[in-house]
Protein backbone atom coordinates (compact mmCIF):
# COMPACT_ATOMS: atom_id res chain seq x y z
CA UNK A 1 0.00 0.00 0.00
CA UNK A 2 1.04 3.57 -0.57
CA UNK A 3 2.18 5.62 2.40
CA UNK A 4 -0.97 7.73 2.50
CA UNK A 5 -3.15 4.61 2.88
CA UNK A 6 -0.95 3.28 5.69
CA UNK A 7 -1.12 6.68 7.35
CA UNK A 8 -4.91 6.67 7.16
CA UNK A 9 -5.32 3.20 8.63
CA UNK A 10 -2.96 3.84 11.51
CA UNK A 11 -5.02 6.87 12.46
CA UNK A 12 -2.05 9.19 12.93
CA UNK A 13 -2.64 12.86 12.38
CA UNK A 14 -0.11 15.53 11.50
CA UNK A 15 -0.61 19.23 12.19
CA UNK A 16 -2.95 20.73 9.60
CA UNK A 17 -4.36 17.37 8.57
CA UNK A 18 -8.06 16.71 9.03
CA UNK A 19 -10.49 13.89 8.51
CA UNK A 20 -13.37 14.19 6.09
CA UNK A 21 -16.69 14.02 7.94
CA UNK A 22 -17.98 10.52 8.75
CA UNK A 23 -15.04 8.82 7.06
CA UNK A 24 -11.55 7.54 7.74
CA UNK A 25 -10.05 9.57 4.89
CA UNK A 26 -7.50 12.19 5.92
CA UNK A 27 -6.87 15.35 3.88
CA UNK A 28 -3.07 15.38 3.72
CA UNK A 29 -2.54 17.87 0.90
CA UNK A 30 -3.60 21.43 0.23
CA UNK A 31 -4.73 23.03 -3.01
CA UNK A 32 -6.68 26.27 -3.07
CA UNK A 33 -9.82 26.12 -5.19
CA UNK A 34 -9.91 29.82 -6.08
CA UNK A 35 -7.22 31.91 -4.37
CA UNK A 36 -3.45 31.87 -4.63
CA UNK A 37 -3.33 30.10 -8.00
CA UNK A 38 -3.05 31.08 -11.64
CA UNK A 39 -6.18 31.29 -13.79
CA UNK A 40 -6.12 30.87 -17.56
CA UNK A 41 -8.78 31.18 -20.27
CA UNK A 42 -9.71 27.48 -20.07
CA UNK A 43 -10.41 27.81 -16.34
CA UNK A 44 -12.53 30.93 -16.87
CA UNK A 45 -14.58 29.33 -19.66
CA UNK A 46 -15.10 26.22 -17.53
CA UNK A 47 -16.38 28.27 -14.60
CA UNK A 48 -18.70 30.30 -16.85
CA UNK A 49 -20.19 27.14 -18.36
CA UNK A 50 -20.66 25.35 -15.04
CA UNK A 51 -22.23 28.46 -13.47
CA UNK A 52 -24.50 28.81 -16.52
CA UNK A 53 -25.97 25.29 -16.32
CA UNK A 54 -26.41 25.59 -12.55
CA UNK A 55 -28.09 28.98 -13.01
CA UNK A 56 -30.63 27.44 -15.39
CA UNK A 57 -31.67 25.00 -12.65
CA UNK A 58 -33.14 27.94 -10.68
CA UNK A 59 -35.88 28.18 -13.29
CA UNK A 60 -36.73 24.46 -13.24
CA UNK A 61 -39.82 24.70 -10.97
CA UNK A 62 -41.28 27.50 -13.09
CA UNK A 63 -40.69 25.91 -16.50
CA UNK A 64 -41.67 22.30 -15.82
CA UNK A 65 -43.51 20.42 -18.54
CA UNK A 66 -43.70 16.67 -18.97
CA UNK A 67 -42.29 17.01 -22.46
CA UNK A 68 -39.21 18.85 -21.21
CA UNK A 69 -38.81 16.45 -18.28
CA UNK A 70 -38.92 13.26 -20.35
CA UNK A 71 -36.68 14.72 -23.04
CA UNK A 72 -34.15 15.60 -20.34
CA UNK A 73 -34.45 12.10 -18.88
CA UNK A 74 -33.91 10.49 -22.29
CA UNK A 75 -30.86 12.67 -22.94
CA UNK A 76 -29.52 11.80 -19.48
CA UNK A 77 -29.83 8.09 -20.23
CA UNK A 78 -28.25 8.41 -23.68
CA UNK A 79 -25.43 10.72 -22.64
CA UNK A 80 -24.91 9.32 -19.14
CA UNK A 81 -25.20 5.57 -19.59
CA UNK A 82 -24.33 5.09 -23.27
CA UNK A 83 -22.05 8.11 -23.58
CA UNK A 84 -20.07 8.30 -20.35
CA UNK A 85 -20.45 4.95 -18.64
CA UNK A 86 -20.45 2.56 -21.58
CA UNK A 87 -18.43 4.52 -24.13
CA UNK A 88 -15.99 6.86 -22.39
CA UNK A 89 -15.40 4.64 -19.37
CA UNK A 90 -15.82 0.96 -20.12
CA UNK A 91 -15.15 0.93 -23.85
CA UNK A 92 -12.60 3.69 -24.52
CA UNK A 93 -10.75 4.04 -21.21
CA UNK A 94 -10.49 0.35 -20.32
CA UNK A 95 -11.28 -1.59 -23.52
CA UNK A 96 -13.69 -3.72 -21.52
CA UNK A 97 -15.62 -4.62 -24.66
CA UNK A 98 -15.49 -4.12 -28.40
CA UNK A 99 -18.16 -2.41 -30.50
CA UNK A 100 -18.48 -1.90 -34.26
CA UNK A 101 -16.82 1.41 -35.14
CA UNK A 102 -20.09 3.05 -36.20
CA UNK A 103 -21.62 2.22 -32.82
CA UNK A 104 -18.45 3.12 -30.89
CA UNK A 105 -18.42 6.57 -32.47
CA UNK A 106 -22.16 7.05 -31.96
CA UNK A 107 -21.94 6.28 -28.25
CA UNK A 108 -18.82 8.45 -27.92
CA UNK A 109 -20.73 11.35 -29.47
CA UNK A 110 -23.45 10.89 -26.85
CA UNK A 111 -20.62 11.25 -24.33
CA UNK A 112 -19.60 14.55 -25.92
CA UNK A 113 -23.10 15.87 -25.21
CA UNK A 114 -22.65 15.07 -21.50
CA UNK A 115 -20.41 18.17 -21.60
CA UNK A 116 -17.55 16.57 -19.68
CA UNK A 117 -14.89 17.27 -22.31
CA UNK A 118 -13.88 15.29 -25.37
CA UNK A 119 -13.03 11.56 -25.31
CA UNK A 120 -9.26 12.08 -25.55
CA UNK A 121 -9.19 14.42 -22.55
CA UNK A 122 -11.66 12.37 -20.47
CA UNK A 123 -9.93 9.04 -21.11
CA UNK A 124 -6.49 10.49 -20.44
CA UNK A 125 -7.61 11.90 -17.09
CA UNK A 126 -9.24 8.63 -16.11
CA UNK A 127 -6.29 6.44 -17.06
CA UNK A 128 -4.02 8.76 -15.10
CA UNK A 129 -6.35 8.45 -12.10
CA UNK A 130 -5.96 4.67 -12.17
CA UNK A 131 -2.21 4.84 -12.70
CA UNK A 132 -1.64 7.19 -9.76
CA UNK A 133 -4.79 6.58 -7.70
CA UNK A 134 -4.85 8.57 -4.44
CA UNK A 135 -1.22 9.58 -4.84
CA UNK A 136 0.13 13.08 -5.40
CA UNK A 137 -0.36 12.69 -9.18
CA UNK A 138 -4.01 11.63 -8.99
CA UNK A 139 -6.07 14.32 -10.79
CA UNK A 140 -8.92 14.20 -8.26
CA UNK A 141 -8.01 12.43 -5.02
CA UNK A 142 -9.95 13.35 -1.85
CA UNK A 143 -6.61 13.62 -0.07
CA UNK A 144 -6.84 17.21 -1.38
CA UNK A 145 -10.31 17.52 0.19
CA UNK A 146 -13.84 16.57 -0.82
CA UNK A 147 -14.65 19.65 -2.90
CA UNK A 148 -11.39 19.54 -4.82
CA UNK A 149 -11.94 15.88 -5.75
CA UNK A 150 -15.59 16.52 -6.52
CA UNK A 151 -15.41 19.57 -8.79
CA UNK A 152 -12.56 21.94 -7.87
CA UNK A 153 -9.96 20.17 -10.00
CA UNK A 154 -12.00 20.95 -13.13
CA UNK A 155 -11.34 24.67 -12.68
CA UNK A 156 -7.59 24.24 -12.31
CA UNK A 157 -6.13 23.22 -15.67
CA UNK A 158 -2.73 24.36 -14.38
CA UNK A 159 -2.92 21.59 -11.79
CA UNK A 160 -3.60 19.04 -14.52
CA UNK A 161 -0.68 20.27 -16.62
CA UNK A 162 1.50 20.36 -13.53
CA UNK A 163 0.79 16.70 -12.76
CA UNK A 164 1.26 15.35 -16.28
CA UNK A 165 2.36 17.69 -19.01
CA UNK A 166 2.31 15.25 -21.91
CA UNK A 167 -0.78 13.05 -22.13
CA UNK A 168 0.77 10.07 -23.91
CA UNK A 169 -1.63 7.50 -22.47
CA UNK A 170 -4.29 7.95 -25.18
CA UNK A 171 -2.36 7.17 -28.36
CA UNK A 172 -5.03 4.62 -29.29
CA UNK A 173 -7.56 7.48 -29.57
CA UNK A 174 -5.21 10.09 -30.99
CA UNK A 175 -4.52 7.89 -34.01
CA UNK A 176 -8.20 7.99 -35.01
CA UNK A 177 -9.38 10.95 -37.07
CA UNK A 178 -12.83 10.97 -35.43
CA UNK A 179 -11.46 11.56 -31.91
CA UNK A 180 -8.95 14.15 -33.14
CA UNK A 181 -11.78 16.02 -34.86
CA UNK A 182 -13.95 15.95 -31.74
CA UNK A 183 -11.03 17.19 -29.63
CA UNK A 184 -10.50 20.28 -31.82
CA UNK A 185 -14.22 21.06 -32.26
CA UNK A 186 -15.62 19.87 -28.91
CA UNK A 187 -17.06 23.18 -27.69
CA UNK A 188 -18.92 23.77 -30.96
CA UNK A 189 -20.80 20.47 -30.61
CA UNK A 190 -21.99 21.27 -27.11
CA UNK A 191 -22.95 24.84 -28.02
CA UNK A 192 -24.71 23.71 -31.20
CA UNK A 193 -26.80 21.23 -29.23
CA UNK A 194 -27.67 23.94 -26.69
CA UNK A 195 -28.82 26.29 -29.45
CA UNK A 196 -30.80 23.48 -31.12
CA UNK A 197 -32.61 22.64 -27.89
CA UNK A 198 -33.61 26.27 -27.40
CA UNK A 199 -34.65 26.67 -31.03
CA UNK A 200 -36.88 23.59 -30.99
CA UNK A 201 -38.23 23.66 -27.44
CA UNK A 202 -37.81 27.17 -26.12
CA UNK A 203 -36.68 28.23 -22.67
CA UNK A 204 -38.44 25.36 -20.86
CA UNK A 205 -36.45 22.75 -22.78
CA UNK A 206 -33.25 24.74 -22.40
CA UNK A 207 -33.70 24.71 -18.62
CA UNK A 208 -34.46 21.00 -18.36
CA UNK A 209 -32.50 19.38 -21.19
CA UNK A 210 -29.40 21.53 -20.79
CA UNK A 211 -29.50 22.98 -17.27
CA UNK A 212 -31.09 20.28 -15.12
CA UNK A 213 -29.83 17.32 -17.12
CA UNK A 214 -26.20 18.44 -17.27
CA UNK A 215 -26.09 19.67 -13.67
CA UNK A 216 -27.47 16.38 -12.35
CA UNK A 217 -25.12 14.44 -14.60
CA UNK A 218 -22.15 16.48 -13.39
CA UNK A 219 -22.70 15.88 -9.72
CA UNK A 220 -23.59 12.22 -10.03
CA UNK A 221 -20.45 11.60 -12.10
CA UNK A 222 -18.33 13.67 -9.74
CA UNK A 223 -19.60 11.65 -6.76
CA UNK A 224 -17.79 8.66 -8.25
CA UNK A 225 -14.55 10.64 -8.03
CA UNK A 226 -15.22 12.05 -4.56
CA UNK A 227 -17.76 10.07 -2.51
CA UNK A 228 -16.65 6.69 -3.88
CA UNK A 229 -13.17 7.36 -2.52
CA UNK A 230 -14.52 8.46 0.87
CA UNK A 231 -17.72 6.69 1.94
CA UNK A 232 -18.74 3.08 1.41
CA UNK A 233 -17.22 -0.37 1.75
CA UNK A 234 -14.06 -1.99 0.50
CA UNK A 235 -14.69 -5.53 -0.68
CA UNK A 236 -11.37 -5.96 -2.47
CA UNK A 237 -7.81 -5.18 -1.43
CA UNK A 238 -6.93 -2.49 -3.96
CA UNK A 239 -4.41 -0.53 -1.87
CA UNK A 240 -6.29 2.72 -2.43
CA UNK A 241 -9.31 4.60 -1.08
CA UNK A 242 -11.88 3.29 -3.59
CA UNK A 243 -15.24 2.26 -2.11
CA UNK A 244 -18.42 0.56 -3.23
CA UNK A 245 -21.25 3.02 -2.63
CA UNK A 246 -24.74 1.66 -3.27
CA UNK A 247 -26.38 5.10 -3.34
CA UNK A 248 -24.05 6.38 -6.03
CA UNK A 249 -24.40 3.13 -7.97
CA UNK A 250 -28.19 3.41 -8.07
CA UNK A 251 -28.07 6.73 -9.92
CA UNK A 252 -24.98 6.27 -12.12
CA UNK A 253 -25.89 3.10 -14.03
CA UNK A 254 -23.57 0.99 -11.85
CA UNK A 255 -20.55 3.30 -11.58
CA UNK A 256 -20.81 3.41 -7.79
CA UNK A 257 -19.40 -0.12 -7.46
CA UNK A 258 -16.09 1.66 -7.52
CA UNK A 259 -14.01 -0.65 -5.36
CA UNK A 260 -15.02 -3.49 -7.68
CA UNK A 261 -13.87 -1.38 -10.60
CA UNK A 262 -10.51 -0.51 -9.07
CA UNK A 263 -9.92 -4.17 -8.24
CA UNK A 264 -10.59 -5.20 -11.84
CA UNK A 265 -10.09 -2.16 -14.06
CA UNK A 266 -10.67 -4.04 -17.31
CA UNK A 267 -14.13 -5.32 -16.33
CA UNK A 268 -17.20 -4.62 -18.42
CA UNK A 269 -19.27 -5.49 -15.36
CA UNK A 270 -19.00 -3.35 -12.21
CA UNK A 271 -21.76 -4.91 -10.10
CA UNK A 272 -20.31 -8.34 -9.39
CA UNK A 273 -23.01 -9.59 -6.99
CA UNK A 274 -26.54 -10.36 -8.14
CA UNK A 275 -27.89 -7.54 -5.98
CA UNK A 276 -25.32 -4.96 -7.16
CA UNK A 277 -27.49 -3.16 -9.70
CA UNK A 278 -25.50 -2.31 -12.83
CA UNK A 279 -27.79 -1.02 -15.56
CA UNK A 280 -24.93 -0.45 -17.98
CA UNK A 281 -23.88 -4.11 -17.67
CA UNK A 282 -27.41 -5.24 -18.44
CA UNK A 283 -27.38 -3.10 -21.58
CA UNK A 284 -24.01 -4.61 -22.57
CA UNK A 285 -25.60 -8.06 -22.25
CA UNK A 286 -28.33 -6.88 -24.64
CA UNK A 287 -25.72 -5.65 -27.12
CA UNK A 288 -23.96 -9.00 -26.87
CA UNK A 289 -27.23 -10.86 -27.46
CA UNK A 290 -27.85 -8.96 -30.71
CA UNK A 291 -24.24 -9.35 -31.84
CA UNK A 292 -23.08 -5.77 -31.32
CA UNK A 293 -20.75 -6.28 -28.33
CA UNK A 294 -17.83 -8.71 -28.37
CA UNK A 295 -14.63 -9.38 -26.41
CA UNK A 296 -16.46 -8.64 -23.15
CA UNK A 297 -14.01 -8.91 -20.28
CA UNK A 298 -14.84 -10.49 -16.93
CA UNK A 299 -12.63 -11.35 -13.92
CA UNK A 300 -11.02 -14.76 -13.60
CA UNK A 301 -11.17 -16.80 -10.39
CA UNK A 302 -7.41 -16.34 -9.99
CA UNK A 303 -7.70 -12.57 -10.23
CA UNK A 304 -10.51 -12.51 -7.69
CA UNK A 305 -8.42 -14.58 -5.31
CA UNK A 306 -5.45 -12.26 -5.75
CA UNK A 307 -7.55 -9.22 -4.88
CA UNK A 308 -9.36 -10.74 -1.91
CA UNK A 309 -8.50 -9.57 1.62
CA UNK A 310 -8.32 -13.19 2.75
CA UNK A 311 -5.57 -13.93 0.25
CA UNK A 312 -3.67 -10.78 1.22
CA UNK A 313 -3.79 -11.71 4.94
CA UNK A 314 -2.34 -15.14 4.21
CA UNK A 315 0.64 -13.53 2.48
CA UNK A 316 1.48 -11.41 5.54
Amino acid sequence: MRHLITFRLEGKKEPGHRKILMSDVVVTRKRSLFHGRKWNIVDVITVIWVVFVHFLVIFAPFTFTWGAFWTAFLCYALCGMLGLTLSYHRNLAHHSLKLPKWLEYTFAYFGVQAAQRDPIFWVSIHRTHHQYVDSDKDPHSPTYGFWFSHIGWLFDSGYIVEKYKERKNVEDLKCQAFYRFIRTTYAYHVLAFTVLVYALGGFSYLVWVVGVRITVSYHLTFLVNSACHIWGTQVWNTGDLSKNNIWVAMFTFGEGWHNNHHAFEYLARFGLKWWEVDLCWWFILFLEAVGLATNIKLPTTAHKLKRSFASSNKLK
